[in-house]
């Protein structure tokens, strides 16, 4: 069985589910989901960007009304559960929990405690952060020894 850590930051479609379930045939594949509920005011900051840069300036306005910290605890957790059910309705095995901070130790300690084959970053585009290579994916690369592939969820958060 083909091991992966997916780390996502909003619950999956069902694109999304059948994009990361199929990368590798029909082998089958067990994943530990990661989910990072939304950050702070510089997270918001960033967000805001990344809707200008895609010209979606309806959104970089509403950026305020997201939940953020605490508050967005509970609605990451409904998104964790919600993305656990769809894969493993798809037939893959599925375990996940929520990182509150440091997101990257806890990928590099899953990835060591599971022996995972590789890491999977789920997200939507982050113009900002990936032109400084400060986007989980570049990150990751440097911390858990395993491939890292970055791919781009199949919806606007």
């Amino acid at each position: 069985m083909f091991t992966s850590v997916l780390m996502i930051e909003k619950a999956l479609t069902s694109a999304d589910v059948e994009f990361v379930t199929t990368l590798h045939g029909d082998e089958p594949v067990a994943f530990h989901v990661l989910l990072q509920p939304r950050g702070d005011q510089a997270d918001r900051l960033l967000r805001a960007i990344d809707d200008i840069a895609l010209g979606e300036l309806d959104e970089a306005v509403r950026e305020g009304e997201t939940p953020e910290g605490e508050e967005a605890l509970s609605v990451g957790q409904r998104a964790l559960e919600v993305s656990l059910a769809a894969l493993r309705a798809s037939g893959a095995e599925a375990v996940g929990s929520l990182i509150e901070d440091h997101p990257l130790d806890t990928l590099g300690s899953l990835v060591r405690e599971t022996g995972a084959d590789e890491v999977i970053v789920l997200t939507d585009p982050h113009y900002v952060e990936e032109f400084f290579h400060r986007d989980w994916a570049s990150r990751a690369r440097h911390k858990v020894g395993v491939p890292v592939l970055k791919l781009f969820s199949h919806s606007k958060a």
